[in-house]
């Protein structure tokens, strides 16, 4: 599957619309999911799914091959998603209450726990895009930091208090 996924790339580099079409189909599921989780508003997902098929269109000679064509792609939309946010004017510090330290174990997790995705949802937006970028995408808290304008120290703060938050909402 690589190899196929590697010759689609290469053809879209070559400006191969019906090889990047089939990009388009076997990766717009988890994208817009991704955004669903990112944004929390269903049409608005589905309109930064289309900017971000958009932009690694434009963008797509500047993947290199390093990782799986899927993993550039989910970075590029984090990236889009969150510009948007950030032009909305919605990244303002939420106030948390202090919660007791908790750690939530994501791995497996979502799939047994449909209501996962609902205590997700329910995070303030802040909060649920530090998380999903930590732990579902594996960006460090200075690549957060970098992406949404906010300290280090306050993306730290705001999983620390997202995980918790999480902990008391999926336990209840």
């Amino acid at each position: 599957m690589r190899d196929n996924e590697s010759s689609l790339v290469q053809k879209s580099k070559n400006g191969d619309r019906k090889a990047y079409e089939q990009l388009y189909r076997s990766n717009v599921g988890k994208v817009h999911g991704l955004c669903l989780r990112l944004c929390g508003q269903k049409e608005l997902a589905e309109d930064l799914t289309q900017e971000a098929f958009i932009k690694a269109w434009q963008k797509i000679d500047q993947f290199r091959g390093d990782s799986a064509f899927s993993s550039w792609l989910y970075r590029l939309t984090s990236n889009v998603v969150i510009g948007y946010l950030r032009q909305q004017n919605k990244w303002k510090m939420d106030s948390f209450s202090e919660i007791h330290e908790a750690t939530l174990g994501f791995a497996g997790l979502h799939d047994e726990r449909p209501d996962l995705e609902k205590a997700l949802q329910s995070l303030p937006e802040q909060a649920r895009v530090v998380v999903i970028l930590h732990e579902y995408l594996g960006y460090k808290h200075t690549e957060i930091s970098e992406l949404t304008g906010m300290a280090v120290g306050s993306s730290k703060s705001q999983l620390h208090r997202a995980k918790a938050l999480l902990q008391s909402r999926v336990a209840a």
